[in-house]
């Protein structure tokens, strides 16, 4: 079955990696994956200004958007929120659905 990504990039204020990536690890995460999201990959560029991460859904878009709807007006994602401050620790979003590309 085929899956829809989602790429998300995050500018981090200075200073903010090491508390946004806990609060991402302890609570956004788990309430993507309660939600059906499997989280693909996760990186921290090194000097701590960017995150980047990429978040999918078995489907298509559409299936993708409803998921992420649900998902929006969850208990879960309004309980993260309330466990952390990330609008405090992201400067600026770029979040985009990406389709893959072959290497060869």
């Amino acid at each position: 079955m085929s899956r829809t990504t989602q790429l998300r990039r995050y500018e981090l204020a200075p200073g903010a990696a090491t508390e946004f990536t806990a609060w991402w690890r302890g609570h956004l995460v788990p309430a993507r994956v309660r939600h059906g999201f499997r989280v693909d990959f996760a990186w921290l560029r090194t000097d701590g200004g960017e995150f980047t991460w990429a978040v999918s859904v078995a489907g298509d878009a559409e299936e993708f958007a409803r998921a992420e709807a649900v998902y929006l007006e969850s208990e879960e994602r309004t309980a993260a929120f309330a466990a952390g401050d990330p609008l405090a620790w992201v400067i600026q979003q770029h979040i985009d659905i990406v389709d893959p590309v072959a290497t060869r």
